[in-house]
C-alpha cells in the first residue's frame, strides 16, 4: 500500500517537470546553485506545498503580529503563490483558519493541518471541509499514502490514521485511528518512501538531550530508527537515491542526509527553517520565524 502511492506520488511530480531530484541517475552529495529570497511578503509562513500540475506553490501562514502556534485566533491563510514568490492568491481559500502548517498536494487536492485538525480542499472549485482529530494537541505534517491520510502531532507524540484520504464530499464519515502513540519518536515531518516505507522526522525542544532523529515506519506501523538523535527535525523528501534533504532548527538549515555520509549541511542561516516541497531543481523552504521563504536550487 505505501510502495503503491509512493510511486503514484512521484509520478505526479514527474509530471510538474520535477526532473533534479526524482529523475537524475546519479547519486552523491548535492551542491547550491543559487539560494533566493522570494518576495512575498509572507507573515509566518510555516509549509510550502508544490502543486507539480500547476506549476505553483501553496503556502500555509500565521499571520498576525506575534509568532503563536498554537493560538486560535483566526488570522491564518494559505495563499497560492508563483515560483517566482508573487502571491498569486493571498487568501487561496475563503474559510477561517487559525495556524495552519503542513500542507499535501495531490491530484486536485490539499491537505492542511491546523492544531486541532485538518483540512481538505479541491484546488480547482475551492470547496473545502475540515476534520476533527480527537486527541490530537498539535496537528504539524499530513501525508497521503494510497488512499491513507498520515498527520503526525509532535507534542503529544502521536501519528493519526485518516480513511479514506480524500474525504471531502459530505456525505463520508472518515475514520480516525492512532497508528502509535508515546513511541518517543514527537514526530513532524512525514514523507512516502520509494521502499514502501514512511520516513518520518522529529522535533521537541531545544535542550541536548532532547533532540529526535529520523525513523522508518513499515505497512504495519513499525518503527525503525534511520541513525542517531540529531536536532529539532521540520521538513524530509527522500531523493532518488535514497538520500533525505532535511530542515533543523538546531543548526537553522537544510541538510542531505544518508547513512554512508551522515548530515551534510547545504544552506544555512534560517531562523526556522519549517516544512517545504520539492519542484524541479528548486526546494522552497519556509523561514517561519523569519517571515521569508527561500528557493534554494540543487545539483550534483
Amino acid at each position: 500500500m505505501l510502495r503503491t502511492a509512493a510511486a503514484a506520488t512521484l509520478a505526479a511530480l514527474a509530471l510538474g517537470g520535477c526532473t533534479m531530484l526524482d529523475s537524475q541517475p546519479t547519486s552523491g552529495p548535492l551542491k547550491v546553485v543559487s539560494d533566493t529570497k522570494l518576495p512575498g511578503p509572507f507573515v509566518f509562513p510555516e509549509s510550502v506545498g508544490c502543486d507539480p500540475v500547476e506549476n505553483v506553490l501553496y503556502v500555509s501562514q500565521f499571520g498576525g503580529k506575534e509568532l503563536k502556534p498554537a493560538e486560535k485566533d483566526g488570522l491564518g491563510y494559505v495563499s497560492k503563490v508563483s515560483r517566482e514568490g508573487k502571491i498569486l492568491e493571498q487568501r487561496a481559500f475563503t474559510v477561517t483558519m487559525n495556524k495552519p502548517k503542513g500542507i499535501w498536494v495531490q491530484a486536485g487536492r490539499l491537505w492542511v493541518t491546523d492544531i486541532d485538525g485538518v483540512w481538505i480542499f479541491n484546488t480547482n472549485t475551492k470547496g473545502g471541509r475540515k476534520l476533527d482529530l480527537p486527541g490530537i494537541q498539535f496537528a504539524n505534517d499530513p501525508v497521503v499514502v494510497g488512499n491513507v491520510l498520515y498527520v503526525s502531532d509532535n507534542r503529544s507524540d502521536q501519528l493519526f490514521r485518516v480513511e479514506p484520504a480524500d474525504f471531502l464530499a459530505e456525505g463520508i464519515r472518515p475514520k480516525v485511528s492512532v497508528v502509535w502513540s508515546k513511541a518517543g519518536i514527537n514526530p513532524n515531518g512525514l514523507y512516502p518512501a520509494r521502499d514502501g516505507s514512511l520516513v518520518v522526522v522529529g522535533f521537541l525542544g531545544g535542550k541536548p538531550e532532547e533532540a529526535r532523529g529520523i525513523s522508518m515506519m513499515d505497512a504495519k506501523g513499525n518503527l525503525k530508527p534511520r541513525g542517531k538523535p540529531i536536532g529539532r527535525l521540520d521538513g524530509v523528501y527522500e531523493s532518488r537515491d535514497g538520500s533525505l534533504l532535511v530542515t533543523d532548527w538546531n543548526t537553522g538549515s537544510l541538510f542531505q542526509y544518508s547513512e554512508e555520509r551522515g548530515m551534510e549541511t547545504l544552506a544555512k542561516g534560517f531562523k526556522g527553517p519549517a516544512d517545504f516541497c520539492v519542484l524541479g531543481d528548486a526546494v522552497y523552504i519556509p523561514d517561519l520565524p523569519g517571515s521569508e521563504i527561500r528557493a534554494i536550487r540543487l545539483a550534483r
